[in-house]
């Protein structure tokens, strides 16, 4: 039997390092709109924009040729922003052969629809099994050894069990899960706790209420999942607590890093402006939002990180906006 070829779609930080990863295991092609990065990922095992100086496997290739990518993949990856993502799916859709798997590496809601992106993917490439690979993975952590872990989610935990060897290794253990809506919530929910978790780096307001803002806002997290159909347990995993974490806590994270601008007095357009990638969770507090008030789930950190984003409320006075609910018990449902 041939080796089974992965195509990833997407050549930003982490698009690239699943390629890295996938390229150790067997014949793997990345698909990068800009020609030059994909240039220099094909010719000089870098890319630079992204991962700095890191190097990437010389059997990586990278094309700038998206239905080159899409026809010649046996197991589809799709790591580009939410914003972007239909666009893509769209112009590649005429050339992914039937049936074969398709991954996504988004943590975003769709702008307008705020279809989650492996609904987006079904949506588009109808007929085939869709499932994410996700978890606390910061792609230059993951490039330079660090051990880290993941998580494929889909339904079908045949199709998960055969994905799993083509992005492990010895320092990246990739685990199953057939909660996709958890596993996949986690990651478009804590973009917006970490965002918070950045202003109070910013406001220097201590690590007691850092880990105030982020244990409750796991429990935000847990009650409007579980509200919307997933399994409780999830948020308590990999793709939960674990890319929570990791996301609220890095110097790396670009959720994080938005707060902490934001925090030391620069407006949501300077900081966007000053970012050569997207950080989802600017797009996706609106929505996380809309969707709690929808479920009737409250979620006042969400709420406060909506407010300074999008209606010009300062970090400090969304500081003070969290101090105003009354404790309850901690297992009642306001935070």
């Amino acid at each position: 039997m041939r080796p089974v070829q992965v195509g990833v779609l997407g050549g930003g930080s982490w698009g690239t390092t699943v390629a890295a990863l996938a390229a150790a295991n067997g014949p793997t092609t990345l698909w990068a709109r800009n020609r030059d990065v994909a240039r220099e990922v094909d010719e000089r095992h870098t890319n630079a924009r992204y991962l700095e100086d890191r190097s990437l496997p010389d059997p990586l290739r990278a094309t700038s040729d998206l239905a080159e990518v899409a026809g010649g993949a046996d197991v589809l990856v799709v790591g580009v922003p939410s914003h972007g993502l239909r666009a893509v799916l769209e112009q590649a859709a005429p050339h992914v052969r039937p049936w074969i798997p398709v991954l996504s590496l988004a943590k975003g809601l769709e702008p307008g629809t705020r279809m989650r992106a492996t609904q987006v993917i079904a949506e588009c490439l109808p007929g085939h099994p869709v499932g994410l690979l996700a978890g606390p993975n910061l792609a230059r952590e993951v490039l330079d050894g660090f051990a880290a872990a993941a998580v494929v989610a889909t339904p079908d935990d045949a199709v998960a069990r055969s994905l799993q060897p083509l992005f492990a290794s010895s320092r990246f253990r990739v685990y199953r899960n057939q909660d996709l809506l958890g596993s996949e919530l986690g990651g478009v929910l804590k973009n917006v706790i970490a965002i918070a978790s950045g202003m109070a780096d910013g406001l220097d307001v201590g690590d007691n209420t850092r880990a105030m803002v982020i244990t409750r806002g796991l429990a935000e997290i847990t009650r409007l999942g579980e509200a919307m159909g997933a399994q409780p347990r999830t948020f308590a995993g990999l793709t939960g607590l674990g890319d929570l974490m990791a996301t609220c806590m890095s110097s790396l994270s670009r959720n994080r890093r938005v707060g902490e601008q934001l925090a030391r007095g620069k407006t949501i357009e300077e900081v966007v402006e000053g970012m050569n990638q997207v950080a989802e969770g600017v797009k996706s507090a609106r929505t996380v939002v809309e969707l709690a008030t929808e479920h009737g789930v409250e979620m006042p950190i969400a709420a406060e990180v909506d407010a300074v984003v999008n209606e010009g409320r300062s970090a400090r006075e969304a500081y003070r906006g969290l101090g105003r609910p009354t404790a309850e018990s901690e297992l009642h449902e306001v935070a």
